[in-house]
Formats: C-alpha cells, structure tokens, sequence
C-alpha cells in the first residue's frame, strides 16, 4: 500500500517535469508548424504508443468491454481536454513566451478544487481560501506582465486570453476524468482519450487548414520534429497515464495540487533551452502563485487529517 502510493507520488513529480517541459517543447513546435496539424501528430503518436501499451500488458479487452455511457465519458473528456486544451496551448504559444505561459498551470488546482467543492462536496477550510486568492491574483499579475487584473490597461494580448482557455479545459478534463475513472483504469483511459482526441484534432485540422498545411511538414525544420516527439511521449503518453493514476490513486484536488511545481518547471527550462529571460513580474507573480498552492496543500493536508463531520443519527454527509 505505502509503496503504492509512493510510486504515484514520484509519478506526479515526473509528470510535472514533464508538463514543464511541455511549455517550451510546445513554443519551438507552435513556431514551426500549423497548430492543428502539430497537435493532430502529437496525439496520433502519443495514441499509438499507449494503445500498443495497453496490448503489450493485456489489457485491450477493456477497451472492448466499455459501453456506451463509458464511451460518451471518454468522448467528452477528450473533446476538452485533448481537442480544447491543444488548440488553447499551441495558439497562446504562437505569441506568449514559454516561461510566462507556463503560469497558468497555477489557475488549475484553484479551478479544480473550486468545482470539486460545487460537484463532489469536498471540504475546504481558511488555508485552502487563501491559497486560491493568492494562486489566482499572483497569476494574473505574472501573466499580464505586472498589473494585478488581466485585461484593461494591461499589457495582455490575445495569448494570454487563450491561456485561460487551456486552464478551463484542463479543470473540465480533470473532473470528468474524476468520474471516468470511478469505472474505468487510468491507462485505458489516457489510451482512449488520446486516440478519440487525435481523431477530432485530424477532422478539425484537415476541415480548418486543409491538406496544404500538411504537405507543409516536409520543410520542417529538425529540432520542431524532436520537440514534437517529446510532446507525444514524453508530456502526454507518459505525463497523462501518471496524472490519471494519481486522480484515481489520490483523488482530483490531490493530483492536481502538483501542477505547483509545473511553472517552477516551465520557468527553468524555457530559460535553459529558450533562452527566455525571467522578468521581475514573473518572479513576483509566480512566486505568490506558488506559495497560494503550497497554502492549499496545507489546507488540504489538514482536512485530510479531520474525520469527516456525522450528520445526526451517524450517517455521511452524502
């Protein structure tokens, strides 16, 4: 059991590593090829790999064995978090350093718990309140360049407007995961939300960009080739099945609790690999974003230490 849930956690830390590298794996990919087309290979590749994954450990007669309910889940799950979430990414990417936009990742732990208050009744308590003021406001003023509200008199462009797209339907895929996975295991789902997602992003590619930006790959240069090959891997194959076993393993505000440590990462590695600089307002607001997610963390750990309040007569709150 211990080793079970240590392996999970370590999982979680490498898929926020991952994630991190995403960002500026995603830039280099944004500025080289169509978005659409880019996205569609990302996931094609990343589904090939998990469903040969799910063979080579047996476990392809589950995707058999789901039924129609099951099959609309995942369809929905996909349509956000692999269709909406690529298209948000890799269009704020065209505009919005890798660094700056890694941020956002910080507005997802605050949107999940938020609604996994609204939907599944979880507790929250003074730190968590906190945490999600504090996450929220130091995003913002990290992701419009210093002032404290993204839109007018800032210096916010349409990017970072699409960036609150990803986290919107990153927060939608997390908690329809939530309720997939009461059913169905973290691979088979990562392996059919990747697949269901790479079919619509190539429908939507081939209707919105046409074959042309597809015979445009051929001049691609190499290093967006490595990058993309990276994303599909490394960021959804592998990133993806750690984040579900761990939303199944520790729940949904658990999970997501470790994407804190994804800007941190995002950051870094778009100043090593990118070159990009890291502007005081990024310091700032990422650094009161990330105690806002520690400050929940707390919160969260306190909550997870109480017994769960008994309704008179000694039944659950349902």
């Amino acid at each position: 059991m211990n080793t079970t849930r240590y392996s999970t956690h370590l999982g979680l830390i490498g898929m926020a590593a991952l994630w991190g590298a995403s960002w500026p794996w995603g830039r280099v990919v944004a500025q080289a090829m169509p978005p659409l087309a880019a996205a569609s290979l990302r996931f094609l590749l990343a589904s090939a790999v998990l469903l040969l994954w799910l063979a080579r450990t047996g476990r392809m007669g589950r995707l058999r064995s789901l039924v129609g309910c099951q099959w609309l889940g995942l369809a929905a799950a996909a349509a956000v978090g692999v269709l909406g979430y690529s298209v948000f990414f890799l269009l704020a990417l065209k505009t919005v350093p890798a660094g700056k936009a890694a941020m956002v990742v910080a507005l997802n732990p605050v949107l999940t718990m938020l609604f996994a208050v609204l939907l599944f009744r979880e507790r929250m308590n003074l730190p968590i309140c906190l945490g999600l003021g504090l996450a929220v406001s130091g995003t913002l003023y990290a992701l419009s360049g210093g002032s404290w509200a993204l839109g007018f008199g800032s210096t916010s462009g349409a990017g970072e407007w699409l960036l609150l797209g990803c986290a919107a339907c990153w927060v939608a895929y997390t908690l329809l995961g939530r309720l997939v996975l009461s059913h169905v295991d973290a691979l088979t789902t990562t392996a059919a939300t990747a697949s269901i997602g790479a079919l619509l992003l190539l429908v939507v590619s081939l209707v919105v960009e046409g074959p042309a930006a597809w015979a445009g790959l051929t001049d691609v240069r190499a290093d967006a080739w490595y990058s993309l090959i990276a994303l599909a891997l490394g960021a959804t194959a592998l990133a993806y099945a750690w984040y579900l076993k761990g939303v199944q393993e520790l729940g949904a505000g658990a999970a997501a609790a470790y994407m804190s440590l994804v800007p941190l990462f995002g950051m870094l590695l778009s100043s090593l690999w990118l070159g990009e600089p890291v502007t005081a307002s990024l310091l700032r607001g990422g650094s009161a974003a990330i105690v806002g997610m520690g400050l929940m963390n707390l919160g969260r750990m306190r909550l997870a230490r109480q017994p769960m309040p008994l309704q008179q007569g000694g039944a659950r709150p349902g």
